[in-house]
């Protein structure tokens, strides 16, 4: 059971108590399995991007061990060029249930070994995970386009899929900065990364044409603020330009508009992206507008709400993820060390293209 000192930061008002934050860590340790992997839930699949957003979460709450074995599930199971494949069934590497090779799943991997490293000073782990984490850029970076953006994924005989997704490359471009920090931190300087993340910064923040139109999404919205390529003033214009199509008073963040349903996880993440700009009030109250989907039995999330017609809690799934999502972007409000140095981008370097490319 989670100790009350390991997620003392993690209490915030209308959100977490002491008590509810000890039994969200359970409920994703509950579903992680022994060798490491952390699916959706039990029974579910497991994709790279969500099993390192909950090994973050667990390094929030202080449970370095166990997020360590979800690292070392991704060291043991990356593939020979670097990615990991998109679905592996309940977690388990030897029944894959989608072969794609996403680029953005595969660069998670930089953000999730920073957080760590940042959370626990190991040395020996940041070594043990240097040569994963070089082969994941390296993976991503061979489908970088002309223009900087990234495209999303091989399939699985190998094509790479050149169209972008600004999600994506946004996620990426925070993934390359966290990578970038690794190298920094072991004295291996690598500057073909700081040019291409130059670029792709340069891409997401001037060039929407350049990926494809899913504005539709409210991660398309605020991912490239949490992303680290659009920040200042930019930022908030940014924010506040389709604040009123995608959020809910009092119920949370639309996933996609125009349908009337709001989720977890793009909720916390716009939360997130809010403290990154320093409006930490607004994303209190975006943390505090999604309590109605908490399960008050095992202290998970459910991922979203149909909020008109016949309302309900949907899919009924209560996700590992979701519950993540919210422990970091509580993390952040609370002052977790770790979590503020890798979204607040202290200590992350950024690439060396500035606005001079075409």
């Amino acid at each position: 059971m989670t100790s009350p000192e390991r997620t003392e930061h993690l209490v915030l008002p209308g959100v977490l108590t002491a008590e509810q934050a000890r039994a969200t860590v359970s409920g994703i340790l509950a579903g992680q399995r022994e060798d490491g992997a952390i699916p959706w839930f039990r029974g579910h699949h497991l994709d790279p991007w969500d099993h390192t957003e909950a090994a973050m979460a667990l390094d929030a709450a202080g449970e370095h061990e166990a997020a360590a074995r979800a690292y070392e599930w991704l060291a043991r199971h990356q593939n020979a060029d670097g990615s990991w494949y998109a679905a592996y069934h309940d977690g388990d590497f030897e029944q894959i249930t989608d072969r794609g090779r996403e680029t953005n799943f595969s660069a998670y991997v930089a953000v999730g070994v920073w957080h760590h490293y940042l959370a626990t000073g190991d040395d020996t782990f940041l070594d043990r995970m240097w040569p994963v984490v070089y082969a994941a850029v390296e993976f991503v970076l061979r489908l970088q386009q002309p223009g900087g953006q990234i495209g999303w994924k091989r399939e699985e005989d190998g094509t790479g899929v050149n169209d972008a997704l600004l999600t994506g490359s946004s996620s990426i471009h925070h993934a390359l900065r966290c990578a970038l920090a690794i190298a920094e931190q072991r004295e291996e300087p690598q500057p073909d990364w700081e040019l291409a993340t130059g670029a792709l910064a340069h891409a997401v923040r001037s060039h929407p044409e350049r990926f494809l139109d899913k504005s539709r999404y409210s991660m398309d919205w605020y991912y490239p603020v949490l992303g680290g390529a659009v920040s200042g003033p930019e930022a908030k214009s940014r924010i506040e330009s389709m604040w009123d199509d995608f959020v809910v008073p009092g119920l949370g963040v639309r996933c996609v508009l125009p349908n009337p349903w709001v989720t977890g996880g793009e909720s916390c993440e716009l939360a997130l992206a809010l403290w990154v700009m320093g409006e930490s009030d607004r994303a209190l109250e975006i943390l505090q507008s999604i309590q109605h989907l908490r399960d008050a039995e095992s202290g998970m999330y459910w991922t979203g709400y149909v909020f008109e017609g016949n309302r309900a809690v949907w899919p009924e799934e209560l996700t590992t993820w979701t519950a993540g999502s919210l422990l970091l972007a509580v993390a952040a409000l609370g002052g977790d060390e770790a979590t503020t140095a890798v979204f607040g981008g202290e200590r992350l370097p950024r690439g060396l293209a500035p606005d001079c490319c075409g």
